[in-house]
């Protein structure tokens, strides 16, 4: 890169002037402008236009566009579309709450061991609404493998060449269902929810998994009713952007 010269001229008290010559360090690069690019909660793209409507020169309408996934519970608010350099994208996303998802309903990867679900039972119990409920439910998790050994043996004692690969749906000494009060979606307000076991054993092996169709509506319920609302939100402000579905 070329140096950029540079004359000085100085006059002292005396009337001497002097002239000095040189070359300046070389000058920092041009670079792009930086695109915005941001993902945050759902409320991104609301909050953005909230504070950003009135500049005109980043928030043109005629250049702005909002792409709605529900599926992927995501709205994405899309600024200045067609240029290549500052065109923008802010995305809010729905993201399921921690929690709801350390329980594992209705996710057919998460299998519990008896007594491990009833100790993850004990140190939640802020998520069940009776009390009392949830220390009967610990006690019958704890005594879960023990009823399904002894059916076992008592399989083999019967049948004397059994074979040690007894399975099958079991629900032993288990509720049907038990109740939960827990956020389905970080930031949103508790969902009572219904839960059911559903119990697999091979061999002396004890899966279960905890399954909820009531959750499993209550997420799209949710979904929608929450995008819905900032999407209002969106029109409002900003009555003038095209809001597209995919």
């Amino acid at each position: 890169m070329e140096k950029t010269k540079y004359m000085i001229r100085t006059e002292s008290e005396t009337g001497t002037i002097a002239v000095r010559e040189g070359t300046l360090p070389d000058l920092l690069p041009i670079l792009p402008p930086v695109k915005i690019n941001i993902i945050g909660t759902i409320d991104a793209p609301v909050e953005f236009l909230r504070k950003r409507h009135g500049d005109t020169e980043q928030i043109d309408v005629l250049r702005t566009h909002i792409i709605v996934n529900r599926h992927q519970m995501s709205i994405t608010l899309v600024t200045r579309e067609d240029d290549g350099y500052l065109k923008g994208e802010i995305q809010g996303t729905l993201s399921q709450h921690p929690k709801f998802a350390e329980f594992g309903i209705n996710n057919q990867a998460v299998n519990w061991e008896p007594n491990e679900l009833g100790q993850f039972f004990k140190m939640n119990r802020a998520f069940f609404p009776d009390k009392a409920a949830n220390m009967k439910l610990v006690n019958d998790l704890r005594n879960f493998d023990a009823t399904i050994n002894s059916k076992i043996e008592k399989q083999k004692s019967e049948k004397g060449d059994f074979k040690d690969n007894y399975s099958g749906t079991v629900m032993s000494n288990l509720p049907e269902a038990f109740t939960l009060d827990i956020p389905i979606f970080k930031g949103g307000a508790k969902e009572t929810i219904e839960v059911e076991f559903y119990a697999s054993v091979n061999g002396r092996e004890v899966a279960l998994q905890l399954i909820s169709p009531a959750a499993t509506q209550l997420t799209e319920e949710v979904r929608d009713t929450i995008m819905d609302e900032k999407l209002a939100e969106i029109r409002e402000i900003e009555p003038g952007i095209v809001i597209i579905e995919q």
